[in-house]
C-alpha cells in the first residue's frame, strides 16, 4: 500500500479538532508540507508534549508525508516561545539528516489556524472558503503526524494524547483509548471544585458542556486533544448560553461601529472580505429583508467568518457577539441558496502582522489568568473497562459498523467502516465485547468475567 492508503486503513483524521480524513487530504501534490505544532488556543498543553518527547517519530513522519507529496519544502511551525519544544525537534531533524525548516511563529491567537499559518510560512493568501492546497500547501496537526507514524509501523488509531486543565489540582495528560469517558479523565485530574463545566478543545472554539447529562454522555474521540473545567458560573460559559434575539437586541442597541471586530479579525488580515461591523450593522433590520441580493450585499461577508472568536472575545469593546451574528448569517444565506463570490487572489493587509492578537492579553478578557503559564509535566495512562466509540469522529459521513451485539473484538480491529464518499475507518480502542450498537456508535466492554 502506499502512504495514502495506510493511513486510510489506519482511521487518521485531523488530531487538531477539524476530523478531516487525511488520507484525502495526502491524495495530492504540493509544493510546501507544513505541519502546525503552534497550539492555537491558550491552555492547551498536548502539541508541546508531544514535540518534547517524540520529536524522532514526528520528524520521520514529516519526512515520509514530504516525499508522497513530492513537497520542496518541509516546515514545522510553532511558537518561538516553545525552546524546548524547538531544541527536541531541531535534535530529532539533525540526527534524521533531514531537510525540514522550523519556523518560529509570534505568541497570538490564532496562530495554529491553518490558514494564518500559511499566509505566515509562505506570504499566500488561501482563497476565501479556500484550502492551503489551493497555493500549494498541505498543512497537518502534529498529533495527526505522530498518528501517521504509528500507521506507516502498522497501528491504527485507537488512543489519544490529552491535557486536562483549569480547576484541577494541576495541569495534566493522559494518554487514554478512544471513547473513554470524559468524566474519567477529569476525575483522574482531581478536580479543586465538585459544580463544575467543561469546554472540550480550547477557550475560544471548543465544545461547551453545561448540562449534567451531557457531560457524563462526553467521550474521547481522535479530535480531542484538551478537557477545560471551570466553575459552572464562568464568564464563558454565560455568553455560550446568549440566545440570538437577546444578541440582536444587544447588537441594535450596543453597537457602536468601532470597526475592531474587523480591523483584528485574521481572516480580513489575509485579505479577504470580511466585515463584521457591517453585518452588526444591518442586523437589526435582517428579519424584513427579502430580496437576495440586498441581503447579500448586507450580509454575505459572513461566510468568510472561520469562527475563530476573535472579534466577540477579545476586539469588541461592547461585549456584543459578531461570531455568533456570523454564524446565524451563514445558516440563512444557506437557506436562501445565495452563492456568495470568492475573492480567489486575496492578498494580505500591510498591517497582518501589527494587528495579531496577543495571547496573554486574550487570556485576561477571558478570565483564565490564574490558569495561563501552569504547565503539565506528566504523563499518565488511564485504561478504562469500558468505552463507547463513536461512528463519527470526524468530517463526512459517519463510518458503518461492522460488527454486531455479542462480538469479540481486539483492540486495533477495525468495527466500522469508512461510508463512500468523505469517512474514515474506527477502530476498537479495548479488547472486549460489544455490548450495545446505536446509530450514534458501539460501547465494548472489557471487564473480565
Amino acid at each position: 500500500m502506499n502512504l495514502t492508503e495506510v493511513v486510510k486503513a489506519s482511521g487518521i483524521v485531523g488530531a487538531g479538532g477539524a476530523g478531516f480524513p487525511t488520507h484525502v487530504k495526502l491524495n495530492a501534490k504540493a509544493e510546501c508540507f507544513v505541519v502546525n505544532a503552534a497550539e492555537c488556543e491558550p491552555l492547551i498543553e498536548t502539541d508541546k508534549y508531544l514535540c518534547r518527547t517524540y520529536a524522532p517519530q514526528i520528524v520521520a513522519a514529516v519526512v515520509a508525508v514530504a516525499a508522497h507529496l513530492e513537497a520542496k519544502r518541509a516546515v514545522i511551525a510553532l511558537k518561538g516561545k516553545y525552546k524546548a519544544e524547538i531544541a527536541s525537534l531541531q535534535k530529532a531533524i539533525q540526527q534524521a539528516g533531514a531537510s525540514i525548516e522550523i519556523f518560529e511563529m509570534g505568541t497570538f491567537y490564532p496562530a495554529g489556524d491553518e490558514q494564518t499559518m500559511v499566509q505566515q510560512v509562505t506570504g499566500r493568501s488561501v482563497p476565501e472558503r479556500g484550502l492551503p492546497l489551493d497555493v500549494g500547501c498541505v498543512v497537518d496537526n502534529v498529533g495527526t503526524l505522530l498518528n501517521i507514524f504509528d500507521a506507516i509501523q502498522g497501528r491504527p488509531v485507537v488512543d489519544k494524547f490529552l491535557s486536562v486543565v483549569g480547576e484541577v489540582k494541576e495541569p495534566i495528560l493522559f494518554h487514554v483509548p478512544i471513547g473513554t469517558p470524559i468524566t474519567q479523565c477529569v476525575q483522574a485530574a482531581e478536580p479543586t471544585i465538585s459544580d463544575y463545566a467543561l469546554i472540550l478543545g480550547g477557550p475560544m472554539m471548543g465544545k461547551v458542556l453545561l448540562k449534567q447529562e451531557d457531560i457524563d454522555a462526553a467521550v474521547v474521540t481522535k479530535t480531542t486533544g484538551n478537557i477545560i473545567v471551570l466553575p459552572r458560573d464562568h464568564y464563558l460559559f454565560h455568553r455560550a448560553t446568549l440566545p440570538m434575539e437577546a444578541i440582536r437586541h444587544q447588537t441594535r442597541s450596543a453597537c457602536i461601529q468601532c470597526r475592531m471586530c474587523t480591523d483584528l479579525c485574521p481572516r480580513y488580515l489575509i485579505g479577504h472580505r470580511i466585515r463584521p461591523n457591517l453585518v452588526m450593522r444591518n442586523l437589526w433590520r435582517e428579519p424584513g429583508i427579502e430580496d437576495n441580493e440586498e441581503y447579500e450585499r448586507c450580509f454575505g461577508d459572513a461566510m468568510n467568518c472561520c469562527d475563530c472568536g476573535v472579534c466577540e472575545m477579545f476586539a469588541c469593546p461592547m461585549g456584543l457577539s459578531p461570531r455568533k451574528v456570523n454564524q446565524y448569517i451563514k445558516t440563512q444565506l444557506r437557506s436562501r441558496g445565495i452563492q456568495v463570490p470568492r475573492n480567489m487572489e486575496p492578498q494580505a493587509r500591510t498591517f497582518v502582522d501589527q494587528r495579531h492578537t496577543p495571547t496573554d492579553r486574550l487570556v485576561a478578557r477571558l478570565g483564565l489568568s490564574q490558569y495561563y503559564g501552569l504547565h503539565a509535566h506528566e504523563c499518565r495512562e488511564l485504561n478504562p473497562d469500558e468505552v463507547f466509540i463513536p461512528f463519527s469522529q470526524h468530517i463526512g459521513k459517519p463510518a458503518n459498523m461492522v460488527k454486531a451485539v455479542g462480538d469479540y473484538v481486539e483492540r486495533g480491529e477495525v468495527l466500522a467502516e469508512a461510508a463512500e464518499g468523505l469517512s474514515a475507518n474506527i477502530h476498537a480502542s479495548i479488547s472486549g465485547v460489544v455490548l450495545e450498537v446505536t446509530d450514534k456508535g458501539a460501547r465494548i466492554s472489557g471487564r473480565k468475567e
